[in-house]
């Protein structure tokens, strides 16, 4: 019994330390958690020792988890209305609002079938569409599948997606309660850029299951998802951290998962992103 508690603690230890590691890559203030002193957790575990006198122990010695985010304080309604103004823009909905759609996903998926619109179906295992939750506040939006997406027929389950997991329990929500797709459903060869031509001929379904799930903000991440849903030709280092518009839903442009595993600097920028999604989400209440 006491072995299988030292285990446990060991184990909680070790979890808390790669997580805290985690947050602080992104820049996310966190506690330091000292090494684990494997012998003082055995020791604090020896028989003897009741489970309420170790779980006091394992208190003292362990550091609390890293607090959840705080929420943007306000000092005033006037400063609140200031900052909501600096950061997100017009509230109100914009001219042209999407209007909710009265198809459903499964009719939108049916309808793109065993895709063979482009020259892309000639080289992938299986059309992948948008997974998540379907009334999701918060949706994220990529290029197009790679090699794991393809076999699994989910976006997002490579080491790109793995690192977009954390990314969304550092910003206090759980991958269940957001919903995640591509501009493209079929993976380029060599997971290459998606050509104009094929971005055009499949993003007319992203924008149809957007109309259906109505999120309140979209994370458009890298190049070829922005340009594709804003129409714009800025660069995503220019736009990202800028709340955008598309057709009255808010749209947050940050770098792609992908990139930051190539380039783990921009790390601090995507968090600086997230959390201003965050906070929206945290002072404005659900549209539905």
């Amino acid at each position: 019994m006491a072995d299988n508690i030292a285990n446990e603690l060991i184990e909680a230890l070790r979890a808390a330390r790669e997580h805290v590691s985690f947050l602080d890559e992104l820049g996310v203030e966190t506690i330091s958690i000292d090494p684990i002193d494997h012998a003082a957790v055995i020791a604090q575990t020896s028989p003897g020792r009741s489970i309420a006198t170790v779980t006091r122990t394992a208190n003292e010695v362990t550091p609390q988890p890293a607090p959840a985010l705080p929420r943007r304080e306000i000092a005033t309604s006037a400063q609140a209305n200031q900052s909501a103004g600096s950061l997100f823009g017009e509230l109100s909905p914009a001219a042209g609002t999407l209007a909710k759609s009265s198809e459903t996903l499964e009719q939108i998926w049916a309808d793109i079938g065993d895709c063979s619109r482009c020259g892309l179906c000639e080289g992938r295992t299986q059309v992948v569409n948008t997974n998540g939750n379907r009334r999701a506040r918060l949706m994220f939006v990529g290029e197009a599948p790679g090699a794991d997406e393809d076999a699994q027929g989910k976006p997002f389950v490579g080491r790109a997606g793995q690192l977009l997991t954390k990314m969304i329990e550092a910003m206090g929500i759980k991958r269940d309660d957001v919903i995640i797709g591509n501009v493209n459903r079929c993976r380029p060869p060599g997971n290459r850029q998606p050509t104009l031509e094929e971005a055009a001929i499949c993003r007319p379904f992203l924008f149809r299951e957007i109309a259906v799930i109505q999120p309140q903000i979209i994370v458009v991440m890298g190049n070829t998802a922005l340009r594709n849903l804003l129409e714009i030709r800025e660069g995503i280092s220019r736009v990202r951290g800028k709340f955008q518009d598309f057709r009255g839903i808010k749209v947050m442009p940050t770098f792609h998962p992908a990139y930051l595993l190539r380039d783990p600097s921009k790390k601090r920028e995507t968090w600086e992103d997230l959390k201003m999604v965050r906070d929206y989400l945290e002072n404005n209440p659900p549209n539905f």
